[in-house]
């Protein structure tokens, strides 16, 4: 099982975009995906036409109140821990306790069922994103093409290298990932360029376009393949998760 989070502390990134999206494009191939939403907004789960706020979710998982046999929602081979806005305090809850930032670790470790867990994270480098850190084998960074997101990318990039450092040397950038590309726009281009030189390796090739219906499908509750399987959006995202599987086969 390889557990993989999707991680940038700025909004707005295509985060939740990726992981509903990936998740069911891998499903589609006939993976078994769960994807685990770490966000107290919950758009995930929402995103994948989950109940929030669903009693057992994640809040209760992370409590080590309930196991995940009794939080995952099911549709075939997809599978979902919802979100609760209850994560919000989940930081003041846990302040003190031994080993918090295992607790999703410890959980994840306990299972085999799936081929794939995507961890959706916040848009923070709190306690919430340090137990995804910490479950995760790799870690998948999507990222606007714009100045402001190289500098996050900067400091995401520091806070792996602590948490290889002091919590899990294990830890391995799976990529990053460009999102929400509008070709015409000139630093657009020019900041791609940038990622190209200095993160050949890490750089996946497939880019993620700005698409409507893309935008669109979360307010059905669907993910775009399903939602307009011959949009742009959902295109790349099928063409993401063959270069995601070609990755998985490298030695």
């Amino acid at each position: 099982m390889r557990v993989v989070a999707i991680a940038n502390q700025k909004g707005g990134v295509g985060k939740t975009t990726t992981a509903v999206n990936l998740a069911a494009a891998l499903a589609a191939l006939g993976k078994r995906v769960l994807v685990v939403d770490l966000d107290p907004q919950g758009n995930a789960t929402t995103g994948l036409g989950g109940e929030k706020g669903r009693w057992p979710n994640v809040y209760h998982l992370l409590l080590e109140e309930a196991d995940l046999a009794a939080v995952a929602q099911s549709w075939g081979a997809l599978s979902l821990v919802a979100a609760s806005a209850d994560l919000a305090a989940l930081e003041l809850e846990l302040a003190g306790k031994e080993g918090r930032e295992f607790r999703l670790r410890r959980t994840l470790q306990q299972t085999q069922d799936w081929d794939y867990v995507f961890i959706d994270c916040p848009p923070s480098l709190g306690l919430l994103t340090l137990n995804a850190l910490v479950a995760a084998d790799r870690v998948l960074i999507p990222m606007q093409c714009e100045y402001f997101a190289l500098e996050g990318l900067t400091q995401l990039l520091d806070t792996l290298r602590r948490v290889r450092a002091q919590l899990h040397p294990g830890l391995e950038v799976d990529g990053l990932l460009r999102t929400m590309f509008d070709a015409r726009n000139r630093l657009t281009t020019e900041v791609s360029r940038e990622l190209e030189q200095h993160f050949p390796e890490r750089l996946y090739r497939v880019i993620v376009p700005r698409n409507v219906r893309l935008a669109e499908a979360p307010s059905f509750g669907r993910a775009a393949i399903d939602y307009d399987p011959q949009c742009a959006g959902a295109e790349a995202y099928r063409l993401l998760a063959q270069e995601f599987l070609q990755r998985e086969q490298r030695p």
